[in-house]
C-alpha cells in the first residue's frame, strides 16, 4: 500500500477554534470534490511521512511549515484508494492567508465547537468493497465530512473528549 500524510490544522479565528479542510478540485486523480486534510502521497525525497504531509500542506495550501506547531500523530486509516494516511495534529496562528494551489476547489474553515457539539453528525453507512459500514460523517455548511478524513476526525473527537473538562486546550 502507497504512504500518505495529512495535517489537522487548528488555529484561532472569531475567537473560537477552527479546523482547516479543503474541498479537493477536479484536477486531482482522486477524491475529486471530497472535503480533505492538506496533504498526500509520500515522494522519496521526503525523510518521514510528517514531512509529507508538511510539504503537502505547502504545496496545496502555502502553509510554511516552519509556522506549524506540531501537537502529535493520530492513529493511521486504511483509505479504499489503498493508502495507509498517517494523520498529525498541528496548530499554526490565527489570521493565516491560504493561498490554494490548483488542486483545491476551495478552503474550508470549520468551528471546532460545531464538530464537538455533535448536531452536525452524522450516522452514515456505506457499501465499502462490498461490506456494509458505519462510520461518522459530519455536516457543516453544505460539506460532509466523510471517508477517511471523517474517520480520522472521529478518533480526534474521541481524544478531546477524553480530556479533563479543567483543562483548556484550545486557548485563542
Amino acid at each position: 500500500m502507497a504512504r500518505a500524510g495529512v495535517l489537522m490544522l487548528v488555529y484561532p479565528k472569531d475567537g473560537m477554534p477552527h479546523i482547516l479542510f479543503n474541498k479537493r478540485s477536479e484536477h486531482v486523480e482522486k477524491h475529486k470534490g471530497e472535503i480533505a486534510f492538506p496533504g498526500g502521497g509520500w515522494e522519496s525525497g521526503d525523510a518521514t511521512i510528517l514531512d509529507t504531509a508538511l510539504r503537502e500542506t505547502w504545496e496545496e495550501m502555502s502553509i510554511d511549515p516552519a509556522d506549524v506547531t506540531v501537537l502529535g500523530e493520530l492513529d493511521d486509516i486504511i483509505t479504499i484508494s489503498d493508502f495507509v494516511v498517517t494523520p498529525y495534529v498541528g496548530a499554526i496562528p490565527g489570521g493565516y492567508d491560504f493561498k490554494p494551489n490548483i488542486e483545491v476547489a476551495e478552503v474550508v474553515e470549520v468551528p471546532l465547537e460545531a464538530i464537538l457539539n455533535g448536531r452536525n453528525l452524522r450516522d452514515d453507512t456505506r457499501l465499502v468493497n462490498g461490506s456494509v459500514e458505519r462510520r461518522a460523517t459530519y455536516a457543516h455548511n453544505g460539506h460532509l465530512i466523510w471517508g477517511a478524513t471523517g474517520m480520522i476526525l472521529e478518533g480526534f473527537v474521541r481524544i478531546l473528549k477524553t480530556v479533563d473538562d479543567g483543562e483548556d486546550l484550545w486557548k485563542t
